[in-house]
Protein backbone atom coordinates (compact mmCIF):
# COMPACT_ATOMS: atom_id res chain seq x y z
CA UNK A 1 0.00 0.00 0.00
CA UNK A 2 1.95 3.24 -1.17
CA UNK A 3 0.86 6.39 -0.43
CA UNK A 4 3.34 8.54 -2.44
CA UNK A 5 4.67 7.97 -5.68
CA UNK A 6 8.05 7.12 -5.69
CA UNK A 7 10.23 9.30 -8.01
CA UNK A 8 13.44 8.60 -6.32
CA UNK A 9 15.13 5.73 -4.74
CA UNK A 10 17.02 6.22 -1.00
CA UNK A 11 18.75 4.14 1.57
CA UNK A 12 17.31 2.10 3.89
CA UNK A 13 16.34 3.60 7.35
CA UNK A 14 17.90 6.83 5.52
CA UNK A 15 16.42 10.21 6.48
CA UNK A 16 14.42 10.62 3.19
CA UNK A 17 13.39 6.75 3.25
CA UNK A 18 11.64 7.56 6.37
CA UNK A 19 10.06 10.62 5.43
CA UNK A 20 9.03 9.18 2.24
CA UNK A 21 7.93 6.10 3.50
CA UNK A 22 6.79 7.07 6.92
CA UNK A 23 2.72 6.30 6.20
CA UNK A 24 3.81 2.84 4.76
CA UNK A 25 5.69 1.88 8.14
CA UNK A 26 3.01 2.62 10.58
CA UNK A 27 -0.03 1.10 8.37
CA UNK A 28 2.60 -1.89 8.68
CA UNK A 29 2.63 -1.73 12.61
CA UNK A 30 -0.83 -1.26 12.66
CA UNK A 31 -1.42 -4.31 10.25
CA UNK A 32 1.23 -6.27 13.23
CA UNK A 33 -1.24 -5.37 15.93
CA UNK A 34 -4.43 -6.46 14.00
CA UNK A 35 -2.65 -9.23 13.56
CA UNK A 36 -2.33 -10.19 17.57
CA UNK A 37 -6.08 -10.49 17.72
CA UNK A 38 -5.92 -13.52 15.90
CA UNK A 39 -3.79 -15.53 18.51
CA UNK A 40 -4.58 -16.39 21.89
CA UNK A 41 -1.39 -15.81 23.77
CA UNK A 42 -1.53 -11.88 22.35
CA UNK A 43 -4.88 -11.11 21.85
CA UNK A 44 -5.29 -9.64 25.38
CA UNK A 45 -2.07 -7.65 24.24
CA UNK A 46 -3.30 -6.20 21.72
CA UNK A 47 -6.75 -5.87 22.67
CA UNK A 48 -4.84 -2.70 25.01
CA UNK A 49 -4.35 -1.08 21.84
CA UNK A 50 -7.50 -1.03 20.10
CA UNK A 51 -10.49 -1.01 22.65
CA UNK A 52 -10.38 1.49 25.42
CA UNK A 53 -9.85 0.13 29.02
CA UNK A 54 -11.14 0.84 32.56
CA UNK A 55 -14.59 -1.04 31.78
CA UNK A 56 -17.13 -0.65 34.64
CA UNK A 57 -20.78 -2.63 34.49
CA UNK A 58 -22.71 -0.63 36.76
CA UNK A 59 -26.90 -1.21 37.63
CA UNK A 60 -29.55 1.66 36.89
CA UNK A 61 -32.99 1.89 36.56
CA UNK A 62 -32.38 1.30 32.77
CA UNK A 63 -30.72 -1.94 33.33
CA UNK A 64 -27.01 -2.27 32.94
CA UNK A 65 -24.35 0.29 31.91
CA UNK A 66 -21.20 0.11 30.99
CA UNK A 67 -18.97 2.96 31.73
CA UNK A 68 -15.00 4.05 31.76
CA UNK A 69 -12.26 5.26 33.87
CA UNK A 70 -9.24 6.61 33.37
CA UNK A 71 -5.88 5.04 33.54
CA UNK A 72 -2.26 4.13 32.06
CA UNK A 73 -3.09 2.09 30.18
CA UNK A 74 -4.82 4.58 27.85
CA UNK A 75 -1.85 5.37 26.78
CA UNK A 76 -1.54 2.21 24.16
CA UNK A 77 -4.95 3.17 23.13
CA UNK A 78 -3.84 6.43 22.22
CA UNK A 79 -0.67 5.61 20.85
CA UNK A 80 -2.85 2.44 18.65
CA UNK A 81 -4.93 5.76 16.93
CA UNK A 82 -2.23 8.29 16.53
CA UNK A 83 -1.21 5.63 13.66
CA UNK A 84 -4.49 5.64 12.58
CA UNK A 85 -4.22 9.55 12.15
CA UNK A 86 -0.72 9.43 10.23
CA UNK A 87 -2.25 6.67 8.17
CA UNK A 88 -5.21 9.29 7.06
CA UNK A 89 -3.56 12.11 7.20
CA UNK A 90 -1.22 10.57 4.43
CA UNK A 91 -4.60 9.25 2.27
CA UNK A 92 -6.48 12.90 2.72
CA UNK A 93 -2.45 14.51 1.62
CA UNK A 94 -2.28 11.83 -1.07
CA UNK A 95 -5.82 11.61 -2.79
CA UNK A 96 -6.96 14.91 -1.68
CA UNK A 97 -4.57 17.52 -1.24
CA UNK A 98 -1.74 16.97 -3.41
CA UNK A 99 -4.18 16.72 -6.85
CA UNK A 100 -5.77 20.55 -5.69
CA UNK A 101 -2.43 21.87 -5.42
CA UNK A 102 -0.59 20.64 -8.70
CA UNK A 103 -3.64 22.66 -10.20
CA UNK A 104 -3.43 25.83 -7.91
CA UNK A 105 0.26 25.94 -8.74
CA UNK A 106 1.07 28.02 -5.19
CA UNK A 107 4.05 29.31 -3.78
CA UNK A 108 5.86 27.37 -1.09
CA UNK A 109 4.96 29.18 1.82
CA UNK A 110 1.03 29.04 0.53
CA UNK A 111 1.68 25.56 -0.58
CA UNK A 112 2.83 25.02 3.49
CA UNK A 113 -0.36 26.68 4.69
CA UNK A 114 -2.60 25.37 2.57
CA UNK A 115 -2.20 21.80 3.30
CA UNK A 116 -2.30 22.77 7.06
CA UNK A 117 -5.87 24.72 6.35
CA UNK A 118 -6.80 21.26 4.27
CA UNK A 119 -5.63 18.54 7.17
CA UNK A 120 -7.18 20.99 10.13
CA UNK A 121 -10.57 21.63 7.80
CA UNK A 122 -11.38 18.03 7.67
CA UNK A 123 -10.58 17.22 11.15
CA UNK A 124 -12.53 19.74 12.63
CA UNK A 125 -15.32 18.97 10.20
CA UNK A 126 -15.47 15.49 11.61
CA UNK A 127 -14.69 16.28 15.32
CA UNK A 128 -17.44 19.27 15.26
CA UNK A 129 -20.21 17.09 13.64
CA UNK A 130 -18.92 14.09 16.06
CA UNK A 131 -18.80 16.36 19.56
CA UNK A 132 -22.33 17.77 18.49
CA UNK A 133 -23.90 14.23 18.12
CA UNK A 134 -22.61 13.24 21.94
CA UNK A 135 -24.34 16.47 23.34
CA UNK A 136 -27.22 15.83 21.98
CA UNK A 137 -27.17 11.65 22.82
CA UNK A 138 -25.91 12.67 26.22
CA UNK A 139 -28.43 15.73 26.89
CA UNK A 140 -26.05 18.02 27.79
CA UNK A 141 -27.68 20.76 25.40
CA UNK A 142 -30.94 20.40 26.46
CA UNK A 143 -30.05 20.29 30.39
CA UNK A 144 -27.24 22.78 30.42
CA UNK A 145 -27.15 22.41 34.64
CA UNK A 146 -25.94 18.56 33.83
CA UNK A 147 -22.87 20.20 33.00
CA UNK A 148 -21.52 20.66 36.36
CA UNK A 149 -24.19 18.48 38.67
CA UNK A 150 -22.77 15.40 40.13
CA UNK A 151 -18.98 16.31 39.93
CA UNK A 152 -17.12 14.68 39.26
CA UNK A 153 -17.83 12.95 36.13
CA UNK A 154 -15.45 9.87 36.53
CA UNK A 155 -17.59 7.16 34.69
CA UNK A 156 -17.87 7.89 31.07
CA UNK A 157 -19.56 6.52 28.35
CA UNK A 158 -17.80 4.49 25.57
CA UNK A 159 -18.51 7.48 23.15
CA UNK A 160 -17.38 9.76 25.22
CA UNK A 161 -13.75 8.43 26.53
CA UNK A 162 -13.03 7.31 22.90
CA UNK A 163 -13.82 10.78 21.61
CA UNK A 164 -11.08 11.91 23.61
CA UNK A 165 -9.27 9.40 23.28
CA UNK A 166 -9.06 9.81 19.52
CA UNK A 167 -8.52 14.17 20.19
CA UNK A 168 -5.59 13.11 22.19
CA UNK A 169 -3.97 11.05 19.71
CA UNK A 170 -5.21 13.34 16.50
CA UNK A 171 -2.83 16.52 18.31
CA UNK A 172 -0.16 14.03 19.49
CA UNK A 173 0.22 12.70 15.58
CA UNK A 174 0.39 16.53 14.97
CA UNK A 175 3.78 16.46 16.55
CA UNK A 176 5.98 14.05 14.33
CA UNK A 177 3.94 15.30 11.10
CA UNK A 178 6.12 18.23 11.44
CA UNK A 179 8.80 16.06 10.77
CA UNK A 180 7.03 14.15 7.88
CA UNK A 181 5.95 16.85 5.99
CA UNK A 182 8.92 19.15 6.21
CA UNK A 183 7.29 22.19 7.74
CA UNK A 184 9.69 25.26 7.25
CA UNK A 185 11.45 26.08 10.46
CA UNK A 186 9.84 29.98 10.44
CA UNK A 187 6.37 27.67 10.68
CA UNK A 188 7.22 25.01 13.21
CA UNK A 189 7.20 27.61 16.45
CA UNK A 190 3.55 28.95 15.24
CA UNK A 191 2.06 25.13 14.85
CA UNK A 192 3.66 23.97 18.55
CA UNK A 193 1.69 26.82 20.00
CA UNK A 194 -2.20 25.62 18.90
CA UNK A 195 -0.72 22.22 19.30
CA UNK A 196 0.69 22.63 22.59
CA UNK A 197 -2.41 24.64 23.82
CA UNK A 198 -4.91 21.99 22.37
CA UNK A 199 -2.84 19.17 24.18
CA UNK A 200 -3.28 20.95 27.48
CA UNK A 201 -7.03 21.86 26.89
CA UNK A 202 -8.11 18.69 26.49
CA UNK A 203 -5.58 16.53 29.36
CA UNK A 204 -7.18 18.95 31.33
CA UNK A 205 -10.60 18.58 30.82
CA UNK A 206 -10.25 14.92 30.51
CA UNK A 207 -7.92 14.08 33.78
CA UNK A 208 -10.04 16.59 36.06
CA UNK A 209 -12.84 14.90 35.18
CA UNK A 210 -14.39 18.36 33.28
CA UNK A 211 -15.46 16.30 30.60
CA UNK A 212 -19.18 17.64 29.85
CA UNK A 213 -17.68 21.34 30.26
CA UNK A 214 -14.82 20.28 27.38
CA UNK A 215 -17.26 18.58 25.00
CA UNK A 216 -18.90 22.25 24.53
CA UNK A 217 -15.47 24.13 24.52
CA UNK A 218 -14.50 21.94 22.52
CA UNK A 219 -17.73 21.72 19.59
CA UNK A 220 -17.81 25.74 19.89
CA UNK A 221 -13.28 26.05 18.89
CA UNK A 222 -13.74 23.70 15.96
CA UNK A 223 -16.49 25.54 14.27
CA UNK A 224 -15.14 28.08 14.58
CA UNK A 225 -11.86 26.97 13.71
CA UNK A 226 -13.47 25.05 10.56
CA UNK A 227 -14.77 28.78 8.94
CA UNK A 228 -11.20 30.12 9.36
CA UNK A 229 -9.57 27.35 7.39
CA UNK A 230 -12.43 26.94 5.18
CA UNK A 231 -12.18 30.70 4.41
CA UNK A 232 -8.43 30.85 3.66
CA UNK A 233 -8.64 27.52 1.86
CA UNK A 234 -11.10 29.49 -0.48
CA UNK A 235 -8.90 32.37 -0.22
CA UNK A 236 -6.20 30.57 -1.54
CA UNK A 237 -7.93 29.45 -4.94
CA UNK A 238 -8.97 32.75 -5.55
CA UNK A 239 -7.62 35.60 -3.59
CA UNK A 240 -10.89 37.82 -4.47
CA UNK A 241 -12.77 35.16 -1.97
CA UNK A 242 -12.89 37.66 1.15
CA UNK A 243 -16.25 37.65 2.61
CA UNK A 244 -15.96 34.07 4.38
CA UNK A 245 -13.42 35.83 6.40
CA UNK A 246 -15.83 38.38 7.64
CA UNK A 247 -18.37 35.26 8.67
CA UNK A 248 -15.45 33.57 10.29
CA UNK A 249 -14.67 36.72 12.14
CA UNK A 250 -18.15 36.99 13.62
CA UNK A 251 -18.14 33.16 14.50
CA UNK A 252 -14.99 33.33 16.25
CA UNK A 253 -15.81 36.51 18.99
CA UNK A 254 -19.25 34.77 20.15
CA UNK A 255 -17.22 31.24 20.65
CA UNK A 256 -14.96 33.26 22.72
CA UNK A 257 -17.68 35.08 24.69
CA UNK A 258 -19.40 32.10 24.49
CA UNK A 259 -16.90 30.27 25.93
CA UNK A 260 -15.70 32.20 29.10
CA UNK A 261 -19.16 32.78 29.95
CA UNK A 262 -19.61 28.96 29.68
CA UNK A 263 -16.24 28.24 32.24
CA UNK A 264 -17.23 30.76 34.79
CA UNK A 265 -20.72 29.73 34.67
CA UNK A 266 -19.95 26.00 34.76
CA UNK A 267 -16.63 26.10 36.94
CA UNK A 268 -16.91 29.31 39.01
CA UNK A 269 -21.07 29.30 39.57
CA UNK A 270 -21.39 25.40 39.62
CA UNK A 271 -18.60 23.75 41.35
CA UNK A 272 -18.62 26.73 43.64
CA UNK A 273 -21.91 25.80 45.17
CA UNK A 274 -21.49 21.85 44.92
CA UNK A 275 -21.40 20.38 48.19
CA UNK A 276 -18.54 17.57 47.71
CA UNK A 277 -15.60 20.59 47.84
CA UNK A 278 -12.54 18.89 48.45
CA UNK A 279 -9.20 17.21 46.65
CA UNK A 280 -10.37 12.92 46.44
CA UNK A 281 -7.77 11.72 43.81
CA UNK A 282 -9.08 8.24 44.28
CA UNK A 283 -12.81 9.50 43.53
CA UNK A 284 -11.41 11.69 40.95
CA UNK A 285 -12.62 15.00 42.73
CA UNK A 286 -10.76 17.85 42.06
CA UNK A 287 -13.15 20.47 43.38
CA UNK A 288 -10.82 22.41 45.41
CA UNK A 289 -10.70 26.52 44.95
CA UNK A 290 -7.16 26.50 43.73
CA UNK A 291 -7.87 23.95 40.99
CA UNK A 292 -11.04 26.22 39.73
CA UNK A 293 -8.81 29.02 40.06
CA UNK A 294 -5.82 27.48 38.09
CA UNK A 295 -8.39 26.46 35.66
CA UNK A 296 -10.49 29.84 35.01
CA UNK A 297 -6.56 31.73 34.92
CA UNK A 298 -5.62 29.24 32.30
CA UNK A 299 -8.60 29.56 30.48
CA UNK A 300 -9.24 33.46 30.84
CA UNK A 301 -5.60 33.87 29.13
CA UNK A 302 -5.60 31.50 26.18
CA UNK A 303 -8.67 33.46 25.03
CA UNK A 304 -7.26 36.52 26.00
CA UNK A 305 -4.26 35.19 23.55
CA UNK A 306 -6.49 33.95 21.01
CA UNK A 307 -8.22 37.75 20.62
CA UNK A 308 -4.99 39.52 20.88
CA UNK A 309 -4.28 37.26 17.86
CA UNK A 310 -7.44 37.94 16.21
CA UNK A 311 -7.11 41.81 16.61
CA UNK A 312 -3.79 41.55 15.29
CA UNK A 313 -5.16 39.04 12.13
CA UNK A 314 -8.12 41.93 11.61
CA UNK A 315 -5.40 45.17 11.69
CA UNK A 316 -3.17 43.80 9.10
CA UNK A 317 -5.88 42.47 6.68
CA UNK A 318 -7.68 46.36 6.82
CA UNK A 319 -3.90 47.56 6.29
CA UNK A 320 -3.47 45.43 3.22
CA UNK A 321 -7.25 46.37 1.90
CA UNK A 322 -6.20 50.01 2.40
CA UNK A 323 -2.97 49.64 0.71
CA UNK A 324 -4.64 48.23 -2.40
CA UNK A 325 -7.35 50.60 -2.63
CA UNK A 326 -4.31 53.66 -2.17
CA UNK A 327 -2.81 51.71 -5.31
CA UNK A 328 -5.75 51.02 -7.07
CA UNK A 329 -6.70 55.15 -7.13
CA UNK A 330 -3.34 56.14 -7.98
CA UNK A 331 -3.71 54.01 -11.13
CA UNK A 332 -6.97 55.40 -12.05
CA UNK A 333 -5.24 58.94 -11.77
CA UNK A 334 -2.36 58.01 -13.67
CA UNK A 335 -3.51 56.92 -16.69
CA UNK A 336 -2.62 58.28 -20.18
CA UNK A 337 -4.03 61.14 -22.22
CA UNK A 338 -5.87 59.44 -25.20
CA UNK A 339 -3.93 61.30 -28.33
CA UNK A 340 -6.12 64.33 -29.97
CA UNK A 341 -7.42 63.26 -33.49
CA UNK A 342 -6.25 65.43 -36.91
CA UNK A 343 -8.19 66.74 -39.71
CA UNK A 344 -7.00 66.65 -42.96
CA UNK A 345 -5.71 70.31 -42.89
CA UNK A 346 -2.97 69.32 -40.34
CA UNK A 347 -5.34 70.60 -37.84
CA UNK A 348 -5.85 69.05 -34.02
CA UNK A 349 -9.73 68.94 -32.74
CA UNK A 350 -8.87 72.35 -30.68
CA UNK A 351 -7.68 74.72 -33.93
CA UNK A 352 -3.67 73.97 -33.28
CA UNK A 353 -1.69 73.24 -36.40
CA UNK A 354 -0.05 70.15 -36.91
CA UNK A 355 3.61 69.45 -36.54
CA UNK A 356 6.06 67.75 -39.58
CA UNK A 357 9.22 66.77 -38.18
CA UNK A 358 9.16 68.73 -34.90
CA UNK A 359 8.28 72.25 -37.04
CA UNK A 360 5.28 73.60 -37.20
CA UNK A 361 3.97 74.99 -40.40
CA UNK A 362 3.70 78.65 -40.05
CA UNK A 363 7.67 78.25 -38.31
CA UNK A 364 7.89 76.44 -41.31
CA UNK A 365 7.07 79.05 -43.60
CA UNK A 366 8.44 81.40 -41.65
CA UNK A 367 11.78 80.09 -42.71
CA UNK A 368 11.36 78.96 -46.41
CA UNK A 369 12.83 81.59 -48.66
Amino acid sequence: MAFRRRNKSYPFFSQEFLIQNHADIVFSLVIFILIGLMFEATAKTAILFIQPQYNITTLSPEGEVNTYLYGWKDCATILFYLFIAIILHAVVQEYLLDKVNRRLHLSKSKNTKFNESGQLCVFHLVSSVWSFYILITEGYLLHPSSLWENYPHSHLRFQVKFFYLTQLAYWLHALPELYFQKVRKEEIPRQLQYIGLYLLHISAAYLLNLSRVGLVLLFLQYVSELGFHIARLLYFTDESHQKMFDTWAVSFVFARMATLTLMFLAVGFGLARADNQGLDVELGNFNTVLIRMIVLLLVFLTQSWLLYKFIRFQLRRWREFRHEQATRKKATTKQPLRPLKRDSLGHHENGVLKAENGVSPRTKKLKSP
